[in-house]
């Protein structure tokens, strides 16, 4: 039953939102169904439905249940909590250029993840459900040293100083992966290579179960904070003015975004630019109240990322562009965009 005393221009935001979400939806979807019919093997929309009630042979159903599935599943995922942790940091800096790949934390979780592989031939050898708790904690870590160095006790967290900083610890990160590399057997060079430009490259069922828990808790949660975010938003002394306890909530917040961040990380390499893009398109479409930013910037996040490792398998085919330089293609012109702006 309708709440009679929901105010008349709440009631259409919510309308308008919910009509957006289920848009997004749709075209999820339809993005999803166009990408099970793109690689060296070519199904048609018809075959994939006779191979989604079993009436397909068995080698069309290894390529899609085997090989296709996990990976536009785990590409949707994968956009959904890069998107969100974008989210979640925009909204404890107040800086509408935090990004977990612009501060560092993807950085962070990489270098733990191409340690690991000094100690397995490659990380598919690896168990995979210690890969995102391995990449948790590089990027929890990176993220525990980018919060120390900007925080002052009398300011708090700048914002400026937060992406400064980050930047600067990214830099240091992503040389001292450089050198590792050096150091990498021919086989795993290549496949550092890969990850390093965003590839996802753990696309089967037991990296979607190893990710899809993260998202599960970590997404619902973000928007059970949505309160706090649209209360830090208005500074730091309204929101104390308000009651919140703005930097226990930040750590809290900025830890659920570090563990967005680093689970997917863990599975798809670094890729950057969706956790700016996706927050900056759902504000456009649906204002500044995180209640309705988060899960817009989600299924945008998915829909992106989706949509780009698609165009990564079709534009050369049989040949495959990374997904991460396809989203930076779109996502560096997006930020330069972002940063003349904030300048005017």
């Amino acid at each position: 039953m309708t709440n009679p005393y929901i105010p008349l221009g709440q009631k259409r935001q919510m309308r308008k939102v919910l009509a957006i979400i289920v848009l997004l939806l749709i075209l999820i979807i339809s993005a999803i169904i166009i990408s099970m019919n793109v690689g060296e093997i070519r199904l048609s929309p018809w075959r994939v439905l006779q191979t989604f009630i079993g009436l397909g042979t068995a080698d069309e159903s290894l390529i899609l249940f085997d090989f296709r599935l996990p990976r536009i599943v785990l590409s949707v995922l994968t956009g959904m909590g890069l998107a969100v942790s974008g989210c979640i940091l925009q909204g404890i800096s107040r800086n509408a250029l935090a990004d977990p790949g612009i501060l560092g934390i993807n950085a962070g979780a990489g270098l733990v993840v191409m340690l690991f592989i000094f100690f397995y031939s490659a990380p598919t050898d690896a168990p995979v459900f210690f890969l995102p708790v391995l990449a948790l904690f590089g990027a929890g870590a990176t993220a525990l040293v980018i919060y120390t160095l900007a925080f002052k006790q009398a300011e708090g967290i700048s914002p400026t100083r937060l992406v400064l900083t980050g930047v600067a610890v990214q830099a240091g990160i992503s040389a001292a992966m450089i050198v590792m590399t050096l150091q990498l057997s021919p086989e795993d060079y290549q496949f550092v290579a890969v990850w390093m430009a965003g590839s996802v490259w753990g696309s089967n069922w037991s990296y979607v179960l190893a990710l899809l828990p993260w998202i599960l808790i970590l997404v619902p949660y973000a928007m059970s904070k949505s309160s706090v975010l649209n209360t830090l938003n208005l500074g730091d002394m309204p929101a104390i003015g308000l009651g919140a306890s703005i930097e226990k909530e930040r750590r809290i917040l900025l830890a659920a975004a570090v563990g967005l961040a680093g689970a997917s990380v863990a599975v798809s390499g670094s890729i950057g630019f969706v956790g700016l893009i996706g927050p900056h398109l759902a504000r456009q479409l649906v204002g500044s109240k995180h209640q309705y930013v988060i899960p817009v910037t989600a299924l945008l996040g998915g829909l992106l990322l989706v949509v780009a490792d698609t165009l990564g398998r079709w534009i050369m085919q049989p040949t495959e562009i990374p997904v991460g330089i396809v989203v930076a293609v779109i996502g560096a012109p997006y930020f330069l965009y972002l940063l003349a702006r904030s300048r005017a």
